[in-house]
């Protein structure tokens, strides 16, 4: 019996991303992948049983991957006194580095969005991740509430809106062929903007005269 290795794991999780980029999920085989990778497919199933297994760990290391990234900076702020602002902030960075920044990531995420009326695709998608981290946020969210930081309300719907809120710019680059990738500096000033109309709205602030 072959022994499974680490480097022979990860060519096929690279191979895999790759076939899935070019002709979706429903498009892709086992039998394509084995081709590609070298070896038999019987080698193949040894590592992944199923496609949908083997999608799921593409969708961890690549799509997932720009909340996960994100939701670890949740971690850093145990114990640390932060405003809450700037815990906003850094998770945002986090998350737009990833999303805006590589283009592997956005395609395997674009994959997602076109095949999920067609198979359990997004149930694949949540499953890899995307739960596990927005629950992080939504921990954060519901800290600030009790710290007065943030107005009561639901901590997971929060949670979502301000993901949607960081993510607002570059949700075009999901309908480019090629998309850019941003500058730290260009992901800031995003995230900046995103921020503060979390926190303090879209409404004008007026000031009043004695």
């Amino acid at each position: 019996m072959r022994t499974l290795t680490n480097e022979r794991r990860q060519a096929i999780i690279d191979t895999a991303t790759e076939l899935f980029q070019e002709v979706g999920y429903k498009g892709a085989s086992m039998n394509e992948v084995a081709k590609r990778v070298g070896g038999s497919k019987a080698t193949l199933y040894n590592y992944f049983a199923s496609k949908e297994e083997l999608f799921e760990m593409v969708v961890r290391t690549h799509s997932t991957q720009f909340l996960n990234a994100a939701a670890s900076e949740i971690s850093a702020f145990t114990g640390v006194s932060m405003p809450f602002e700037e815990k906003l902030t850094r998770f945002g960075e986090r998350m737009l580095e990833v999303l805006a920044g590589d283009n592997k990531a956005l395609k395997i995420y674009r994959c997602v969005l076109s095949e999920a009326g067609n198979s359990n695709i997004g149930e694949l998608f949540r499953a890899a991740g995307l739960q596990e981290s927005m629950a992080r946020l939504a921990e954060l969210m519901s800290v600030a509430m009790q710290d007065g930081d943030l107005a009561p309300g639901d901590a997971m719907l929060r949670a979502v809106q301000f993901t949607s809120l960081i993510k607002a710019e570059v949700e075009v680059l999901m309908f480019m062929q090629e998309p850019p990738t941003y500058t730290m500096a260009q992901i800031s000033a995003m995230v900046q903007k995103g921020v503060q109309i979390f926190l303090y709205g879209a409404v004008a602030q007026k000031t009043t005269t004695n």
